[in-house]
Order: C-alpha cells, then structure tokens, then sequence
C-alpha cells in the first residue's frame, strides 16, 4: 500500500461521489426540442447506462463514460476499480467493450505525478483483463484526484438490454453482494479491519463479464448496473422505465458481512442518505423486513456493483447455467421480481 491515503484528499469515497438523483435531474432538464437522431437508439430520453448508436449492419456502438474520486487508498488499485466501474456500463448493455481512453484529473501541487502513474497502471491492468486495449485519454489539473475510462463496445441490435424494458411477471437477479458503500467509508475513517479490506478490494476488482452472456439470452429483458444510486435507485429506474412496480425479497440479498459490523458502529456513507430522501415516497416494508437495516443497505452506494437483471421465468435454468460458469453459483437465486404497480413502486418484503 502506498504511503500517501488518497481516500483523505477527496470529500467521496468511488460512485458515492455522484451527483444526487434529484439534483440530476435538474441539471438534465431542457427547453431546447430534442433533434430526432434515428440511429441513436439510447440516448437521454432514457436513464440507461450507456448510449448506443445503430451502425446499419445489425450491430450497434456502445458509448459510455464514467469516473469518480478515490474509493481505495492504494492508487495501483483505484486505478483498477475505476476502470471495472466503467466497463461494467457496457456490460450492462448485453454488449462487448473494444477500447477505453482514460479520464485522469490530478492536484499536481498535492499529489506527485507518480502517484498518477501508478493509477494509470492500475486502469491499464484492467483494461487487459478486459481484453481491451487502454488506448488514450485526457488529463486536467484539479483539486481532487479522480480518474475513469470512456469505453467502447459493440452489440447485437438484437441482444441489447436496457433498463427500461423489464416485463411483469420476471425475476430478478443480482450478481454481487452489497455493502461496499459502506465499507469505503469505513475505510475512510479508519475502522476497517484489513482482512475486510481486502474483501472490498477484491470485491471491486471483479469485472461484471456475464452481462456480455446475458445479452445473448432472449429471456433476459432488461439489465442495469448498480452503482451510486444504490439497488434501491436502479431498481426504481429500472420499475419507471418499465412502467411497473417491483418487489424485493429482503432475505435473499447477499450483504457483506463487514458491512453489518460497521452498521453496527453507525458508519453509513452520507450519500445513502441522499439516495433515501430521493426514493423514499415510493418504498413500502412489508411485515418482518429489519427497516433500520434495510434503509442503510438498499441505498448504499456501490462502485462496481452487480448486474440487476429482470428476466423471464422461463428464462431462469439457462441463467443459473451461465451464472454458474461465471462463478456466480453464489447468486442464482433470485431477489424478487416485477410487478404491476402499486401504491408504491417498490414494495420490500422479508
């Protein structure tokens, strides 16, 4: 580990440093009239992951960026969690990455330039792991580190998967446990343990590959990736698009174990916070559902997080199969299922 904490040079900690949710909107807001591009299928009229631009040849390109402040002290392995954080979005796509340029913004005058070298290491050795060439990028001076990709990739037209296109009736699926908001910050404050540690580290290092294999899974209806926003916020993105409610099964999530010993200290990200308030009106408990728990864990903010995936039931055997030949076994059964809506969008039960 270097010797330099870069987690004590940021105010965030990874995808807790987004903006929230309804100050997002805000900012998207526009009177201009949106210019009909046809061969954009996603764009901003949709809260995706990723736009997509058809390419005529029943291909599409994907195109995404996505960077943040440290989340780990050690730059080699920020460098390596920023770049699976972004790579994920294509992913999360049903698609294939291709290339990556890389976003690096430095405090020169804090920070030395060999700190940055070491996180451009780390988001080159993920690159590789991807397959894809680190092939570029831009850098700017700023008061905070942060670093990030903007990635390429290709997809079928036909296998694209977004997240507004779930069914009432599927399942849902998740590919990774929660809590690593929670972890960060107890990194950050310097309660976590090192073998906990080093559960986060790997955690945020695993790259989200079996979107890729999904795509090619008709069952497979919509996909999204759960980062900042906590699986509270994209499930509720995923629910709106869909024009449909969804129910959680509590229980079934997996949750770091590190995580409910920090809970325990009260250690929670502020940005959980700022995810509660923008849900809250539209999450309802149902009977036996650990509500303090729970209200810390499903707005967690996570960088790097599982794939949501709302699927058919009749698609559920052959994603078990490929789950398993991920090295998913951990996570084939599912956490809930969409619903038509309610008087609540979402509707968490035990």
């Amino acid at each position: 580990m270097s010797e330099i904490k870069l987690t004590q040079f940021s105010h965030g900690a990874g995808c807790g440093c987004k903006i929230s949710p309804a100050i997002l909107d805000k900012i998207l807001i526009s009177s201009s009239p949106a210019p009909n591009y046809p061969q954009l299928l996603v764009g901003n009229s949709s809260k995706d992951d990723a736009a997509i631009y058809d390419m005529g040849n029943g291909s599409a390109l994907i195109s995404t960026t996505d960077f943040f402040v440290p989340i780990v002290d050690d730059p080699y392995q920020f460098g390596r969690i920023a770049a699976a954080n972004a790579i994920s979005d294509v992913y999360a796509m049903g698609g294939k990455p291709i290339m990556a340029l890389a976003i690096l913004g430095w405090p020169i005058n804090q920070l030395s330039p060999d700190i940055a070298q070491q996180v451009i290491e780390g988001g080159r050795s993920m690159c590789a792991e991807a397959g894809i060439p680190l092939a570029g990028g831009h850098s700017v001076e700023t008061t905070e580190p942060l670093f990030g990709l903007s990635v390429n990739g290709l997809v079928s037209v036909q296998q694209l998967k977004q997240n507004n296109a779930a069914k009432e009736g599927d399942v849902l699926f998740l590919t990774k446990p929660l809590g690593v908001g929670i972890l960060s910050t107890g990194q950050k404050k310097g309660v976590l343990e090192d073998a906990d540690l080093q559960i986060l580290i790997a955690q945020l290092n695993k790259l989200n590959k079996v979107g890729e294999a999904m795509g090619a899974i008709s069952g497979v209806h919509a996909m999204t990736d759960v980062t900042g926003f906590g699986l509270i916020g994209h499930l509720m993105e995923m629910a709106e698009g869909s024009n449909l409610g969804a129910i959680v099964n509590y229980n079934k999530l997996q949750i770091l174990d590190a995580a409910k010993k920090l809970l325990a200290q009260r250690i929670v990200p502020d940005a959980t916070y700022r995810n509660w308030n923008a849900y809250s009106n539209e999450v309802a408990f149902g009977k036996g559902v650990d509500v303090m728990q729970a209200f810390s864990i499903l707005p967690d903010p996570q960088t790097n997080g599982g794939l949501l995936i709302a699927a058919d039931p009749a698609a559920v055997n052959e994603i078990q199969s490929v789950f398993r030949a991920f090295g998913l076994a951990d996570f084939i059964e599912p956490i809930g299922c969409m619903t038509s809506k309610g008087d609540k969008r979402i509707q968490v039960e035990a």
